[in-house]
């Protein structure tokens, strides 16, 4: 390898290192903050925190591989062009195309590599944040008091405390309402002190009370108008309640099955057999409509369509008409059509619903089979994009290069995510929603490449000044000729 290529290399794999933790860091966080509400007040352990956070990063790496990638290029070739060493190679009879060669190569190993992150990597992590989520939300919040306030958090049971003395968690003033006992008894609970926690393993609420009296009114099927109370008090009181949702448990990631859950052979195998299932589904909504219901009579829609046997309907005669019928003939005739179309629509919505169903989730599995295979082509186009355009700009930094490749990038999620939902909704061919992003972009990173290699003053405001006067004084030229 020569001196060049591993110095251009050295420049690149810093920034792009660099721009890809930052940008992965901003993705994180992003994610976090969407599902924080549901994070905080469970008494999750750090770890589970850390490994949501470790599978979140591992399915937001295809789409910030492809921003980093941008911006590393931008800074990288922008750095060179700022100090002149772009020009030095320039002179020394390199072409652009010669001095981004090993970059090149890179990012194509890394685009061949991001396909089997997507492939691989992405759907096993999005299975295994389903049931990390799944699992919080089934978690029920850990056991806070507030002062004053009743706690709600235990099925059945409310309790409420006055205060709790922030050192030894003894509370003082608790009020209990335990409805809890399947044959309808209420318990109510008051004590002058005492502590309630959860056990080690989580299973079970520890309760000890001190000076208190409780009530329980009993009731049975005549509580209405007959019902016991009775009532006793204690110095001290000991229970154990069985509890069930504070512990963190584990759910099998089996359950949590979809189009981003899986690789490229499990969706190609999907697609066929979701091909055949909606396809069978039309057929089976449409022919009894066409065969039994409204288009009996139909014989040019049944040839066209499917065939229908008339054997056992009734011949019509052609010299028959409504005209000829009298009231109760009509009445009875469009009651007998009335019943019948309502019959058909409710037959035919049933049985759309399911292929409606089976259709989508074609859709979604199409979806998800072009964004993995577009992945590694988007990041070639944003290298091809970043680099000519560092060499043009000649900024380096983070200033100048964090513009422009978010610029771009915006422009590309919006261009992709319109896309991707006219697909998912069928309005648009999956290739064309999936791809539309690339086939807008390619065009630019060839100009722009083009524009680079020719050192063109695309982005040099002295060049377009030059040239708007050039042609302000050949108009001017010609507007005193015509006088």
């Amino acid at each position: 390898m020569k001196t060049v290529h591993k110095f251009i290399l050295k420049s690149y794999l810093g920034p792009m290192v660099l721009t890809f933790f930052i940008v992965m860091f901003v993705l994180i966080m992003q994610f976090m903050w969407r599902y924080i509400d549901e994070l905080v007040g469970k008494g999750l352990d750090t770890s589970v925190i850390f490994e949501l956070m470790m599978y979140a990063a591992a399915t937001l790496i295809p789409m910030g591989l492809p921003l980093a990638t941008l911006l590393a290029a931008i800074m990288t070739m922008g750095n060179l062009g700022e100090n002149y060493e772009l020009l030095a190679l320039k002179s020394a009879g390199m072409s652009l195309p010669r001095i981004m060669k090993p970059l090149t190569i890179v990012i194509g190993i890394i685009a061949v590599a991001s396909f089997f992150v997507a492939n691989n990597l992405v759907p096993y992590s999005t299975k295994k944040i389903y049931a990390l989520i799944y699992d919080i939300r089934q978690q029920k919040q850990s056991i806070e008091f507030k002062d004053g306030i009743f706690f709600n958090g235990i099925d059945n049971m409310s309790i409420r405390v006055d205060k709790q003395h922030p050192e030894t968690k003894l509370l003082t003033d608790i009020l209990i309402y335990d409805t809890r006992d399947l044959n309808g008894n209420m318990t109510t609970t008051l004590a002058d002190s005492g502590y309630i926690r959860l056990s080690d393993d989580k299973k079970y609420l520890l309760v000890t009370l001190y000076n208190g009296q409780t009530y329980e009114e009993t009731r049975n099927y005549q509580w209405f108008d007959k019902s016991a109370l009775r009532h006793h008090f204690f110095t001290e009181q000991n229970g154990v309640i069985p509890l069930s949702g504070f512990d963190f448990e584990r759910t099998d990631t089996e359950m949590f099955n979809n189009s981003q859950t899986k690789n490229i052979a499990e969706l190609t195998q999907g697609i066929d057999s979701l091909e055949i299932v909606t396809s069978k589904s039309a057929n089976s909504s449409y022919e009894p409509l066409l065969k039994n219901y409204i288009f009996t009579h139909d014989k040019a829609l049944a040839q066209d369509t499917v065939p229908v046997d008339n054997s056992r309907k009734p011949k019509v005669r052609l010299e028959d008409s409504i005209a000829k019928m009298d009231i109760y003939e009509r009445k009875s005739l469009w009651e007998d059509a009335r019943i019948t179309a309502n019959n058909s629509r409710s037959l035919f919505s049933m049985d759309e619903q399911s292929a409606k169903e089976a259709l989508n989730q074609l859709y979604r599995y199409k979806v998800e089979w072009h964004r993995k295979m577009s992945l590694p082509v988007s990041i070639m186009i944003f290298f091809l994009i970043g680099a000519p355009l560092g060499a043009i700009i000649r900024k380096g930094g983070l200033g100048m290069p964090i513009v422009v490749s978010v610029l771009f990038f915006v422009i590309y999620y919006i261009i992709s995510i319109t896309g991707e939902k006219l697909a998912r909704e069928g309005s648009w061919g999956s290739f064309a929603g999936m791809w539309i992003s690339t086939f807008i972009l390619l065009p630019i990173s060839i100009f722009l490449t083009y524009k680079a290699t020719n050192d063109s003053n695309l982005f040099n405001a002295e060049w377009y000044i030059v040239h708007y006067r050039k042609l302000k004084a050949f108009l001017s030229t010609l507007h005193k000729r015509k006088k």
